[in-house]
């Protein structure tokens, strides 16, 4: 599989992070260039997708930046691992369900390997953590796809300021919390961006048409 791996270990700026995968697309579009899988960090930041709605921003002092991709409204900051993506439809099922489902069954994979149960939500799109019968969400996930060929990406909280996510109503579900993987369970997460790449790779495998 002809992907190329990308880690970022500086913050990129979201404006350059889009950019940059928009002209991969459009190299991936004329067969130019490789698929991209990308891990990167963002400094503090609030995106807005093309389902959200004003009401879920709570604090209307903050900057937000609206997107293409789906979903509604989320933060990004520090301590939280970005895995975006530019991946070729075309060369795999032309199913946009069945990729959300391939990017759920990473990110669950993944944290097993911690220890750490999570499940997906076919009404709330993420990754959830049953935290004492408070439903909390650990993993956001945002795609958009254009000419067959998808782009975004996931986000999964580790050890990030959750006190952002006072200021708006995330993903615009209001009888759910957020978590990271520090609160869940105290240990060390540093390969964690390997494993999400390795078995990310694997399950893309099962896609293929």
């Amino acid at each position: 599989m002809n992907i190329e791996i990308k880690k970022s270990k500086k913050p990129i700026k979201y404006e350059d992070a889009i950019n940059f995968m928009e002209q991969r697309l459009s190299e991936i579009y004329e067969n130019k260039s490789k698929e991209l899988i990308w891990i990167l960090e963002h400094n503090d930041l609030y995106t807005a997708g093309t389902n959200f709605k004003e009401n879920e921003i709570l604090d209307k002092t903050i900057k937000i930046i609206k997107t293409n991709r789906g979903g509604k409204i989320t933060h990004h900051g520090p301590g939280q691992l970005i895995c975006y993506f530019v991946l070729d439809l075309r060369k795999r099922k032309k199913d946009i369900r069945k990729f959300i489902s391939t990017i759920e069954k990473t990110i669950i994979d993944t944290l097993k390997y911690y220890n750490i149960d999570t499940f997906s939500d076919k009404k709330n799109i993420g990754i959830w953590y049953n935290d004492k019968s408070k439903i909390k969400k650990i993993a956001a996930i945002g795609v958009r796809v254009r000419k067959w060929i998808a782009y975004h990406g996931f986000s999964i909280n580790i050890e990030n300021n959750l006190k952002k996510y006072d200021s708006i109503i995330p993903c615009g579900i209001k009888d759910k919390g957020v978590t990271n993987l520090n609160k869940i369970k105290d240990q060390d997460y540093k390969d964690l961006e390997d494993k999400i790449i390795k078995n990310f790779i694997l399950n893309l495998k099962n896609l293929n048409a």
